[in-house]
């Protein structure tokens, strides 16, 4: 009978309780089934939390979400109120994969998910009765809320663990985002496009990343983003994740960022965006970077626009030429700092319009007419002393300052040799100097500066191999007659470069502008001439023509376009290539001599030029030698800051084929050749 009695009381318990196990009666419909687990079977004296989670199996089809839903949907909605027992509740989010409804993208899962719960007890070891009340939208075809109750009792007493639960658990836990270190990642940043149209996402990580790679911004389900376009370093340890922005909430919204790679799963806050657009890379990377910068640096003394570095450099040794070895090595490390000097200062610049909002690149500063406007009066002003027709001294007292320290005498002109240098050589592109660019201003202020450095070094190469090998300019034949002759010959070179500035001056502020600065530089040098106060008329006169450009106030100058070239229009890129059509677009500006050679020895040559005037091949063209936004906003979207930029969709490349700054046949024939249907 005592046995018997015991019986009917754990029989009748069971009745009267919800469940006596870890895991409740199912909810099931046609489309899920529904359980709520725990890992413990009882709750153990002292215990004062539970470890529970929300079983959903899903019918084949059927998906449900993820707290950041996407463009449509809503997360699963538990209410916990009608527990005994049960104070605080937490549920956990597993990292979830993304797919499409209604051809929208969402985040969720599909076939089976488990939400780990953590449940906090008001007493501690006392019974818990979880009574949860279940709102679980579910989408196929059609969205169709589950609304369903589930209960579950956890008896006080000395217990164990109910290993299948608790496995699920476990393994569902496991998959929630951790911090970034627990994931083996760091290094997170990320940054809006200025129009908002566009969130980047960079990441480090210590391992690989795999091909099962995605990136989900929550900031509430009223913000949609796009599937996101994946940019990986060639080790695959960093990551840029572009993410179109359909649709975001007040900007004050906290922004979330979880990344899934594969099995592990990371997230972070997203508080302070940085200053620019993003690039792929670690600390490692930089250095790697820093290499490439300096080999642009070097390769930019050989290309076709340095003309009027290398007359500037050669005058510095001819004039070093018959001076002690001493005095020729600090000569050339002065030379080098001024290189070094305008280097730093750019980059502190760049950073500073970066910082409020302002359009930046390598090469930009050509766009302004009153920097035109100096380097024409400077450059002409240094031709005309280069001829002879006069001689620029400093002042006596400054000669005398300079006399008192050793090797002093003649080294400003040393330094500004080497920044003129570096002036000149900034319309340029080289192989390498794209990529060292990008990464410097797209990164920190101390990336910038390391890549700056280091491209001022390459730059600067020519000075130091000197300042290391006085003999080199040693080697020059004796001074004479013979020095006169090249003096001429490298006036005329920079007065070419000037005229050459002229022209893109034109382009800029036009023909008026052009005329006034150069009629106030002609009459300079006449005053320059004259013996009696020409110095002083000349120095009025030189000062009147630099700030001719600003008092002028040019207007913007409308651009010719050739008639074999369309006008670059980005929006039009996407519905030609639908069409099954090749787009070969050509980012270039009047003051890009690398942009000049790619025209003259392969855009305007055959076979490319044949090819790009064919049926079904449209030739885009944007002239960024005036600013211009979206010339800049597509630049910065393909991870550029400098031209020449060179791109080619189609059928076959619907993404893009980017080329290299300095393009070849070869490359062109073969870009075009992969894009066609």
């Amino acid at each position: 009978m005592r046995i018997l009695a015991s019986l009917i009381v754990i029989w009748l318990s069971a009745a009267l309780s919800p469940v006596l196990a870890a895991s409740s009666p199912a909810y099931q419909s046609e489309r899920i089934t529904a359980r709520l687990i725990t890992a413990e079977n009882t709750v153990t004296p002292d215990a004062g939390t539970i470890s529970a989670g929300l079983q959903i199996e899903l019918a084949d089809g059927w998906k449900t979400y993820w707290k950041a839903p996407g463009s449509v949907g809503y997360p699963p909605e538990l209410d916990w109120s009608a527990s005994a027992n049960v104070g605080d509740t937490e549920l956990l989010f597993p990292a979830p994969t993304r797919f499409e409804a209604f051809d929208i993208e969402n985040y969720g899962y599909e076939k089976e998910v488990t939400f780990p719960v953590q449940l906090t007890l008001d007493q501690a070891g006392g019974t818990a009765v979880l009574n949860v009340s279940a709102n679980v939208l579910v989408c196929a075809e059609l969205c169709i809320p589950e609304m369903f109750d589930l209960s579950l009792t956890l008896l006080a007493g000395e217990g164990g663990i109910d290993t299948a639960s608790a496995a699920l658990i476990a393994d569902a836990a496991a998959k929630v985002p951790a911090a970034l270190d627990d994931a083996g990642m760091s290094n997170a940043r990320f940054w809006w496009s200025p129009d908002a149209s566009e969130l980047q996402v960079a990441v480090d990580s210590s391992e690989a990343f795999g091909a099962d790679l995605q990136v989900f911004p929550d900031m509430g389900p009223d913000a949609a983003f796009g599937a996101p376009v994946f940019e990986l370093a060639g080790d695959r340890k960093s990551i840029i994740a572009r993410l179109p922005v359909l649709a975001v909430p007040d900007a004050d919204t906290p922004l979330e960022i979880t990344l899934r790679d594969g099995d592990r799963a990371a997230r972070f806050d997203a508080a302070t965006p940085s200053d620019g657009p993003l690039t792929a890379g670690t600390t490692t990377g930089l250095w790697s970077i820093a290499v490439i910068a300096l080999l642009g640096g070097l390769i930019l003394n050989i290309m076709p626009c340095v003309l009027p570095v290398l007359t500037i450099k050669f005058a510095s040794a001819l004039k070093s030429s018959d001076q002690s070895a001493a005095r020729i090595r600090t000569g050339f490390v002065v030379s080098a700092l001024g290189v070094l000097t305008f280097m730093w200062a750019l980059a502190v610049v760049l950073l500073a319009i970066r910082a409020g909002g302002g359009q930046i690149g390598w090469g930009v500063q050509f766009q302004n007419p009153v920097f035109l406007g100096l380097m024409i009066t400077l450059i002409s002003v240094f031709a005309a002393n280069m001829a002879g027709l006069f001689e620029i001294t400093l002042p006596q007292r400054l000669n005398t300052s300079m006399a008192r320290m050793e090797h002093g005498q003649g080294l400003l002109g040393d330094f500004a040799t080497g920044a003129l240098a570096a002036v000149l050589a900034t319309p340029c592109s080289a192989p390498f100097l794209g990529t060292a660019v990008t990464f410097a201003l797209a990164g920190s202020g101390f990336e910038a500066m390391v890549i700056f450095t280091a491209l001022g070094l390459g730059l600067a190469s020519p000075y130091l191999a000197v300042a290391l090998r006085p003999s080199l300019v040693q080697a020059l034949p004796k001074p004479g007659p013979w020095m006169v002759r090249v003096k001429w010959v490298m006036a005329a070179l920079l007065a070419l470069t000037a005229l050459w500035l002229a022209s893109v001056m034109v382009t800029v502020a036009g023909w008026v502008v052009v005329l006034v600065l150069l009629a106030l530089i002609a009459a300079a040098v006449l005053a320059m001439l004259a013996r009696k106060n020409g110095r002083m008329v000349a120095a009025a006169l030189i000062v009147a023509a630099v700030f001719a450009p600003v008092v002028l106030r040019p207007a913007p100058q409308a651009i010719a376009q050739s008639a074999d070239w369309a006008t670059f229009d980005e929006a039009s890129i996407g519905p030609a290539v639908a069409r099954g059509e090749v787009v070969f677009v050509d980012v270039t500006a009047s003051w890009c001599l690398t942009c000049k050679a790619n025209k003259a020895r392969v855009l305007d040559r055959d076979p490319v030029a044949e090819l790009l005037t064919q049926d079904g091949v449209t030739a885009m063209r944007g002239d960024w030698t005036q600013p211009d936004p979206a010339i800049l906003a597509y630049l910065q979207s393909n991870g550029r800051f400098g031209i020449p930029f060179n791109k080619v969709y189609g059928p076959g490349a619907p993404e893009g084929i980017a080329l290299p700054e300095f393009l070849t046949k070869d490359a062109v024939l073969s870009a075009l050749e992969t894009a066609r249907p």
